[in-house]
């Protein structure tokens, strides 16, 4: 590699090449930046072919001339992964440099000291330009800001930066999420937790880079883990806090095993204690990784011109285990069958086995349309047939954006492409649904996509799920949640996903079609929970409401839409906001009857809704002026506390209270319009009625006993009168089974939910 520093100053019509004082012979990388308060100033950390000439080079004179300043290992380290430099835009002599742990230079680059205590591999700084004392580091570990020129630095927590290269859940309820991190190890949290998913929540089970994480298929306080390039492989049982290295290691007669960064890594759909890990080989486990046998040969291309990483780097040797090739990268054991395996490798090969590995084959020359060579990303086995499977190639490394992602239903002896225009990125993995097999989704490097007609057709999922990188996929085969594991926005959550596998070419032409609906069960939980500082971020549970979902084959534009909750006999139970866009809406019901009309008064006490009773009602969504009704069901928790007598109890004196509530709202209501009568009759006359202010008085104190009349309700807060102590008895009884506030909201269905861990 040969670069070099140009400079034009006519909006790049020619370019000058910048040599005096600078290195000679071969350049590599070079970070450059200009003085924003003084464009004569221009600073430049040149990757040279002489150590001693490595560092940082400034130029008082636009870059004519250069003086070498500093060649500290901050500056030079990993020239190709660290390769920003920033000045001060109010101060030419105060400048910052992105590496290992980040530099900082006040005396125009002559002396450097560390940029502050952070998670380290810094990689961006940028300074405000209203204000230079405030300055923010992007890492490896997240966002940090500086208030005071960067003397001291803090973490901002509350944004969901954190990248995740693989995730995997179990079948616990509520189930866990298991993902490994971007330099920041390996995690499980719950998918729900009192209060939302905070960062105490997470619980760690591996260090270093994570990448893959498995619970064991029948035990999940067993956890398999790794670390980068298969350093370590753990096996973590999480209950005794027992921790094993479960590494295969070369038997006497093997060559040096080839791990890939982010190794191979897989549990068994067959077997609770078997193990795979690849290598250049597929490394096999029938005893949770105690002892290892190798169940293929060398099912890379092995290409040796390929492997040689201790020259790798250029100028700068860099040879970390990232840069290792001709690896083994995914590993898909059939659904169906524990004879039928699917190896993938980086180099572009795609082996399967039909006998667990007494022979393979290769079956890459059969996808045709694909670039030899192309990584081999991701295999998913399919459910739906023992000789379908679905492969992912990704090109970009090599300067192919395109998606690549082909289906064979013969074992690999010939593949179909499933991608079209509608995919504008390339592709790592793809999720099959367990029902559907038309219902497919792909992670894309700039979001998630999904098909309804098995690959015929794509369509980008934009509904709060950001066009961020899509590492990895995973559907919960119960909960029917798709997982997705995202570099830069976290984990992302799509609840019951079941939806989609109802859309028909039917569905598409009517008027408004209810989904199915299940029964939906009432969560008597708490919301209690929640420790979380306001600058920190949560994540959101599952809902709790009923979520029910119809489609729209366009947008209701003329004409009320309303939409309500009825008894079997006709009666308004609730009323709710009716969807109207194009697609599938979704009402969100928090199982909640009319709530009782209120006294008018000064405090803020009011009457909350009831929560219903379990049984059968109906939707009813009225559309212009066509009535569209679905029953449902309503079901109380089954592991519930409470017994069916406590319920009778406290559904009855809930109904006596809203009598009462309703009853005085009246009488206080009545009151008001006698005040008014008599204020207007008052005026009229010429002289006060003494009779009528006697009585104006009374009404005053009974309206006093009654509802609070005076006060600010803070620090001026009066006494509780009856309608306070009313509504106050009447929320404790109503909610007894039920402790928690009600959100209510209609939305387009399939809000993702957001998780992340705080990067340490």
């Amino acid at each position: 590699m040969n670069s070099a520093l140009y400079k034009s100053t006519d909006g790049g019509k020619t370019w000058k090449k910048l040599q005096q004082g600078l290195p000679a012979g071969k350049l590599g990388r070079v970070a450059v930046a200009l003085a924003p308060s003084n464009p004569s100033v221009v600073y430049a950390v040149m990757e040279a072919e002489k150590k001693e000439e490595k560092g940082l080079y400034r130029s008082d004179d636009g870059g004519q001339t250069w003086k070498f300043l500093n060649g500290d290992f901050g500056l030079t380290v990993r020239p190709f992964y660290f390769s920003r430099i920033t000045v001060d835009p109010k101060n030419p002599d105060i400048v910052v440099k992105a590496g290992l742990f980040g530099s900082i230079s006040r005396d125009g680059g002559k002396t450097f000291k560390s940029l502050g205590s952070m998670h380290p591999d810094i990689h961006d700084i940028a300074f405000d330009y209203r204000n230079s004392d405030k300055l923010f580091v992007a890492t490896d570990g997240g966002l940090y800001r500086s208030l005071n020129g960067g003397s001291s630095l803090e973490q901002i927590e509350d944004l969901p930066l954190s990248q995740f290269y693989h995730v995997s859940v179990d079948n616990r309820e509520p189930f866990r999420v298991y993902g490994g991190l971007q330099d920041n190890g390996s995690w499980f949290a719950p998918s729900s937790s009192p209060g939302g998913v905070e960062a105490r929540d997470w619980e760690v089970v591996g260090q270093g880079d994570g990448f893959r994480v498995y619970p064991h298929p029948t035990n999940p306080d067993v956890v398999y883990s790794e670390m980068q390039g298969a350093e370590a492989i753990w096996r973590f049982d999480v209950s005794k806090q027992d921790l094993k290295v479960i590494k295969p290691y070369p038997v006497q007669g093997d060559p040096k095993l080839r791990f890939n960064w982010n190794a191979a890594l897989s549990t068994s759909k067959h077997h609770p204690n078997r193990l795979y890990v690849g290598s250049q080989f597929l490394h096999v486990s029938e005893n949770r990784g105690d002892s290892w046998e190798k169940r293929s040969p060398d099912l890379t291309t092995n290409d040796k011109i390929k492997q040689n990483q201790e020259a790798s780097g250029g100028l700068s040797a860099d040879n970390s285990g990232a840069e290792n090739h001709c690896t083994i990268f995914t590993i898909a054991e059939s659904p169906l069958s524990d004879q039928i395996i699917w190896v993938g490798t980086d180099d572009g090969n795609v082996q399967v086995t039909q006998d667990a590995g007494k022979t393979w084959t290769n079956v890459a020359a059969n996808v045709k349309g694909l670039p030899e060579g192309t990584w081999c990303y991701h295999i998913e086995a399919s459910v739906h047939g023992k000789g379908i499977a679905y492969a992912v190639f990704d090109g970009h490394t090599r300067n192919d954006y395109a998606p690549f992602v082909f289906k064979t239903t013969d074992f690999g002896k010939t593949w179909t492409s499933i991608t079209t225009s509608d995919i504008t990125s390339f592709v790592r993995n793809i999720q099959e649904d367990y029902v559907n097999p038309d219902l497919l989704f792909v992670g894309a490097e700039n979001g998630l996509y999904i098909t309804l007609d098995g690959g015929k057709s794509w369509s980008p999922f934009t509904n709060n799920f950001p066009r961020t990188a899509v590492h990895y996929l995973e559907l919960h085969p119960v909960k029917h949640t798709l997982v997705a594991a995202t570099h830069g926005r976290g984990i992302i959550a799509i609840d019951d996903i079941s939806t989609l596998r109802s859309i028909t070419p039917a569905l598409l032409k009517a008027n408004l079609t209810y989904f199915q609906l299940k029964p939906f069960v009432i969560d008597e939980q708490s919301n209690f929970g929640g420790t979380a500082a306001s600058n920190q971020f949560v994540g959101d549970n599952p809902t709790r409401s009923a979520q029910i979902r119809y489609f729209l084959p366009k947008r209701h534009t003329f004409g009320k839409m309303t939409a309500e909750i009825v008894d079997l006999q006709g009666n308004t139970v609730s009323k709710l906001e009716a969807g109207k866009l194009k697609g599938i809406n979704t009402i969100d019901w928090g199982f909640n009857a009319t709530a009782p009309k209120s006294a008018k008064g000064k405090s803020l006490s009011f009457a909350g809704a009831p929560t219903v009773t379990a049984g059968k009602y109906k939707v009813r969504i009225n559309k212009g002026s066509e009535v569209f009704e679905q029953e449902i069901e309503v079901r109380y928790d089954t592991a519930s506390s409470f017994t069916a007598q406590d319920r009778i109890e406290q559904q009855k004196l809930t109904r006596e209270l809203f009598g009462f509530i309703q009853d005085l709202a009246y009488l206080v209501y009545k009151i008001d319009q006698w005040d008014t009568c008599m204020a207007a009759y008052q005026a009229a006359q010429s002289t006060q009625q003494k009779m009528l202010v006697k009585l104006n008085g009374e009404l005053d104190a009974l309206r006093d006993k009654l509802v609070v009349t005076t006060g600010d309700n803070y620090v001026g807060a009066s006494e509780p009168r009856l309608r306070e102590k009313l509504n106050d008895i009447y929320g404790t009884v109503s909610s007894y089974l039920r402790y928690r506030f009600i959100l209510l909201r209609s939305t387009l269905c399939y809000p993702a939910r957001k998780h992340r861990i705080p990067e340490k």
